[in-house]
């Protein structure tokens, strides 16, 4: 009868034990603004636009829990999507396109980098380039 009772309470104490690591990761938020903001450093924001032509997918960076970076050339355009708390720095995009470009509203499957295992999707949003002036 006590061995009953006690599933539950290591399970309770399971739980919070893995709440307390991923509550420490989603701290780390401001850690990707600040990267961002570190990368966009000297760069004005433009209009945003809806879609990326297949050429402007090919430099990508993901800044953790904030956004998904691409650069064409000198510009960097930024998109922060929908469920993007859950993107980390091990995460591989996956990308769902109906098309030949990389468009708002197109869904962006997580794969874990190290054990290939699916993860959350996210839904993108608007590209804001970013550009030097001068």
């Amino acid at each position: 009868m006590k061995m009953k009772s006690l599933i539950p309470a290591v399970f309770g104490l399971g739980v919070l034990a893995g709440a307390v690591p991923a509550m420490a990761a989603h701290g780390n938020a401001d850690g990707g603004e600040a990267k961002l903001a570190r990368l966009l450093d000297g760069r004005t924001a433009g209009k945003p636009v809806q879609c990326l032509d297949m050429n402007q997918r090919r430099d990508m960076q993901v800044v953790e829990r904030t956004a998904l970076v691409f650069r064409v050339g000198d510009t960097y355009y930024v998109s922060r999507p929908d469920g993007v708390n859950f993107l980390t720095w091990s995460d591989i995009p996956v990308f769902k396109i109906w098309g030949d470009q990389l468009c708002s509203k197109d869904i962006v499957h997580l794969r874990d980098s190290s054990t290939g295992m699916p993860g959350p999707a996210m839904v993108m949003n608007e590209f804001v380039p970013y550009r030097r002036q001068g």
